[in-house]
């Protein structure tokens, strides 16, 4: 005899932002219990976002607040990242409205990752601390062949702002844009950016440019996911959040606001915060349910 096992919720999320039509939509599964690894990829690409998070049971000897510890895992349409932080986010909002804001632990691949959520003015929002991040220089061969893809001109990056990989979680290509024009004419090659990214173990490319002192516009590229574009990325956040810092271009205390989406016509909104003395980012935004 056959048992069929019941097709578990899945909820609808955005992140980074408190519009349903703002930020980054999630698929979020709160009991991913008896899913396997394919029954997941099915679901994230079914729903076709970014990427979907899975909740199951902690690992023993997570600490945490009782009932608040879970292990969670991330599947984009094509195949498993290490960390998502938009979803991260997403997950904690829906956490939030079922059992209250407060501190949850998230066992991911990439590491243990906290959140804290809070209620502000009948706005969730969910404020992540990254695993402790790293950053490596790019070849000039491999900078190259990105900017080939991407169709830009080398004269287009900002010399202000070396080219670097960045990781806090999944790994990032950093290329700032000397004007916000350039920044919002992007149409790359797919299959070539691609290419260089599973090479490269890249999550996503994270495109900045530079408002003022503390504001950025960011873009991410994301073909590994089989997406041509993510619209707001918690993850490359995080990694550009320690880039800054490790060159020197934001001091180590520091509040950063991450402008994103827009161009793709859902705006979000990320906060990424500096402590002098933690190496780890903290990367916070609202949320909400779409649907």
């Amino acid at each position: 005899m056959t048992t069929i096992t019941p097709r578990p919720e899945v909820l609808r999320y955005t992140a980074f932002s408190s519009r349903p039509e703002g930020g980054n939509p999630a698929g979020v599964v709160l009991d991913a219990t008896g899913l396997g690894d394919g029954d997941m990829l099915a679901i994230a690409a079914e729903l076709g976002y970014s990427e979907s998070a899975f909740l199951t049971a902690p690992p023993e000897g997570l600490d945490g607040p009782e009932g608040r510890v879970f292990t969670i895992r991330y599947f984009s349409p094509k195949a498993e990242v290490s960390f998502c932080g938009h979803a991260t986010v997403a997950t904690a909002v829906a956490l939030a409205e079922r059992i209250g804001p407060g501190e949850l632990v998230f066992a991911t691949p990439a590491g243990t990752v906290p959140v804290a959520v809070a209620e502000e003015g009948g706005t969730v929002r969910a404020t992540l601390t990254s695993v402790e991040p790293h950053v490596e220089e790019v070849t000039e061969a491999d900078l190259v062949e990105a900017l080939a893809a991407l169709d830009w001109p080398a004269t287009d990056l900002d010399p202000a702002f070396p080219p670097r990989i960045a990781f806090a979680g999944a790994r990032h290509l950093v290329l700032a844009a000397a004007t916000r024009a350039r920044l919002a004419d992007l149409a790359y090659d797919f299959a070539r950016l691609e290419a260089l990214m599973h090479r490269l173990d890249l999550t996503t490319v994270q495109l900045v440019w530079r408002e003022s002192a503390t504001v950025f516009h960011v873009r991410d590229p994301f073909p590994v996911g089989g997406v041509v574009e993510d619209p707001a990325t918690g993850a490359a956040a995080a990694a550009f959040g320690a880039y800054a810092r490790d060159l020197g271009l934001v001091p180590e205390d520091a509040v950063l606001t991450l402008h994103q989406g827009a161009d793709l016509g859902r705006p979000g909104e990320l906060t990424v915060t500096l402590r002098a003395g933690d190496p780890r980012v903290r990367v916070g935004g609202a949320g909400a349910r779409i649907g």
